[in-house]
């Protein structure tokens, strides 16, 4: 069993909290992800999935529940020291490559910003090569380390972008959306072959939110479905495509449209209606394991009909 690296535990982020507009965009959630692997976060826009990125990162202070990674909870650290290690640790690669990137800096002080906050390179010269290592590493070379962010391509600048978050040698990767704004499928495909070869080189582990769910199910191991802030199922990307069994899991899977024309002109998209659970007063909602390593959030009962269907028990 592969060693964990970080455990959500029981995670909350309410925004406007116990007011009138309340919203709980990450609403009680657990989950766990391995050293070396790449869990998927899939829902769609609103569900809070980036909101629990950026949770877990400390851009926002946690509502309530744990983070914890390394075996240390990271809403605990306080000093500076405590977090600037922490940040060395773990990075994000942002959505927006266009508005991630500092436009009034040259590419060699954005990539070279992390080195600088944490003291790795001794003088100018180290610098400036360990920049242009960077550069080649992401597939660009050692002449754009001179030009400015606006001079590049949109898969450009998210290669930049990851070419930053690697300046600090992370042990972990929050790619939040990092090809939705990149419009082109050959581009996207680009990137996402870039950073499961990173991941390969480096030992890297990812935690990958997008709503394109077959792009997240090529890079990752284990998928995730978020729905209104809940976490609704949790298994292996083999087996949640093959057997989704949340019904909202099943309706976004539905939606996805194939290069064949004869299952287009009979696909049949499936809605998904919360109000179909018809949950008794008091029945306890929660993340069951219906078969070895699959998770819904469900009722007792609906667990019983689900191993009931799947032929299994826990």
């Amino acid at each position: 069993m592969a060693e964990k690296l970080l455990e959500i535990k029981n995670l909350k982020q309410y925004f406007n909290q116990g007011k009138p507009n309340e919203v709980r965009a990450v609403d009680d959630i657990s989950f766990d992800i391995y050293k070396g692997e790449t869990l998927g976060l899939v829902g769609e826009s609103g569900c809070g999935k980036s909101t629990t990125g950026r949770t877990i990162i400390r851009l926002y202070e946690a509502t309530d529940g744990q983070v914890i990674y390394d075996g240390i909870n990271v809403h605990d650290k306080k000093s500076k020291k405590d977090l600037k290690s922490f940040n060395r640790k773990m990075q994000m690669i942002f959505q927006d490559p266009y508005a991630s990137l500092n436009p009034r800096m040259k590419v060699l002080d954005i990539i070279a910003e992390g080195l600088d906050i944490h003291g790795l390179v001794k003088n100018p010269k180290e610098r400036k090569e360990r920049v242009v290592e960077l550069l080649e590493t992401v597939g660009l070379n050692r002449e754009h380390a001179d030009r400015y962010a606006h001079e590049f391509s949109g898969g450009q600048r998210q290669r930049l972008g990851i070419a930053r978050a690697l300046a600090v040698n992370p042990e972990f990767i929050i790619a939040d959306e990092p090809i939705s704004a990149l419009d082109v499928v050959s581009i996207q495909a680009q990137v996402v072959n870039l950073l499961k070869e990173l991941q390969e080189e480096k030992g890297l582990t990812y935690l990958f939110i997008a709503h394109d769910l077959s792009m997240v199910k090529y890079i990752s191991d284990r998928i995730g479905v978020m729905y209104f802030g809940k976490l609704v199922e949790l298994a292996s990307a083999e087996d949640l495509y093959k057997n989704p069994m949340h019904p909202y899991t099943q309706s976004l899977l539905s939606a996805i449209p194939l290069p064949d024309p004869n299952y287009e002109r009979t696909r049949v998209r499936k809605s998904y209606d919360p109000a179909s659970h018809n949950y008794q007063d008091g029945e306890e909602i929660a993340m069951r394991e219906v078969t070895p390593g699959h998770f819904v959030y469900c009722s007792t009962k609906e667990l019983a009909t689900l191993q009931a269907i799947s032929g299994s028990q826990v």
